[in-house]
């Protein structure tokens, strides 16, 4: 019987692999970027990455920036996703899928300089013998060099076992 990994698990093991080279978490963030090409539209860099926990950086350059010279609406919900989803998925045990279902993003400030965005998310047990869908919730948060909050989002998923 052939044995196939979850996508959060073959994830983990190219970035754990990756991240032990020089350059390697370079290249983990420029593969992710071919393999997502709308999250890979703003470059961002994968920091840390573990079960439940993405921490995810955005340097500050022109293509990412609005016309009050500030980091674009979109760009900032788009990272938050980024570090939503990768953490989602690192964190799904074999045999269940996600889907976002919906974003909601409250900014608090302008973006400006590298950005953070990082996103813990716990399971509950439940999720491992899901039988029906389940909606479940994470939540993002984007900081400055000043480790100002700019802006929150929340990230539905729905949970359902493999069909």
């Amino acid at each position: 019987m052939d044995v196939k990994l979850s996508p959060g698990v073959k994830l983990l093991q190219r970035w754990r692999l990756l991240q032990r080279i020089p350059g390697g978490p370079w290249l983990f963030s420029r593969v992710l970027a071919r393999m997502v090409p709308y999250s890979g539209s703003i470059a961002a860099r994968i920091r840390v990455l573990e079960p439940g926990y993405a921490r995810v950086e955005l340097p500050d350059r022109r293509r990412v920036r609005n016309h009050l010279d500030s980091i674009h609406a979109v760009a900032l919900l788009n990272l938050a996703e980024l570090a939503g989803g990768l953490a989602m998925m690192a964190a799904l045990p074999a045999g269940v899928r996600g889907i976002v279902t919906s974003l909601h993003i409250d900014y608090v400030k302008k973006g400006r300089g590298t950005l953070i965005a990082e996103c813990h998310c716990q399971l509950p047990a439940q999720v491992a013998t899901l039988s029906d869908d389940m909606e479940y919730k994470v939540l993002a948060t984007i900081r400055d060099a000043t480790d100002d909050c700019v802006a929150r989002a929340e990230v539905c998923w729905r949970l359902g076992p493999v069909r």
